[in-house]
């Protein structure tokens, strides 16, 4: 049978509307994912090379879990079995009251999941600082907090900013998951268009178009920022 192409469909309500919402819901799912990826992603990636044995331990058993557990597992363990160990009224809440626990939980995964790649890439950035400057903070005097605050992590910080380009790109795409567990976001979205008007194609491509707009938005973002901070001389751009 030969495919009856329609275009006019992506301009089309309700249908240029249900692309609009799930851009919304991609935006929405990512953005918190990517706050909650980095507050904990630069704490254990902190831990990591802290001198204490029981920090470190925590930052490796947590890399080890949430890094190398599949992400599509990790949300369906956080939507469907987690209530269930939760206590019973707890958990019942969480099951049958608490509003949008698709999105919360989606948020949640993708956030731990991607924490944890972060914590690796903060700890590769204050390890390739060197010795020298923790050694010079010693002998300056500084308390092993304040050479983290005014040494480490802002030389660190412009080491790991071209690979969290990537996983800001990642967190993105990895948003599309989401739909696994409920979330009507970009990909839901045009699933949902082709099931209603089987232009599935259509559909999927204009998905994928806005899909990349995003992404090259947050590469040109990250370069500026980049830019930004880079010290001329040194390995960061200038």
């Amino acid at each position: 049978m030969q495919y009856h192409w329609n275009w006019s469909i992506l301009v089309a309500q309700p249908y240029v509307g249900w692309l609009l919402d799930g851009v919304t819901w991609t935006l929405l799912v990512a953005g918190a994912a990517w706050i909650i990826a980095l507050a904990i992603g630069c704490t254990i990636g902190v831990l990591s090379t802290l001198p204490g044995r029981t920090a470190r331990l925590v930052a490796t058993a947590y890399v080890d879990v949430f890094r190398n557990i599949p992400l599509l597992l990790q949300l369906f363990l956080w939507y469907f079995v987690l209530p269930e160990l939760l206590p019973g009224a707890f958990g019942l809440w969480i099951k049958r009251d608490m509003p949008m626990p698709e999105y919360w939980f989606s948020v949640a995964g993708i956030g731990c999941f991607t924490a944890a790649r972060i914590a690796e890439q903060v700890r590769a950035g204050i390890e390739a600082v060197g010795t020298g400057q923790r050694m010079a903070a010693a002998a300056m005097g500084l308390t092993v907090a304040q050479a983290y605050r005014y040494i480490l992590l802002p030389l660190a910080a412009r080491n790991v900013l071209p690979p969290l380009t990537s996983e800001a790109l990642n967190i993105i795409k990895n948003s599309s998951l989401a739909l696994t567990i409920g979330v009507l976001e970009l990909t839901g979205q045009s699933r949902q268009i082709e099931a209603s008007t089987f232009q599935g194609i259509e559909a999927l491509t204009a998905a994928t178009a806005i899909y990349v707009l995003l992404t090259l938005g947050v590469i040109a973002a990250m370069r500026a920022l980049e830019r930004r901070v880079a010290i001329p001389g040194t390995l960061g751009r200038g």
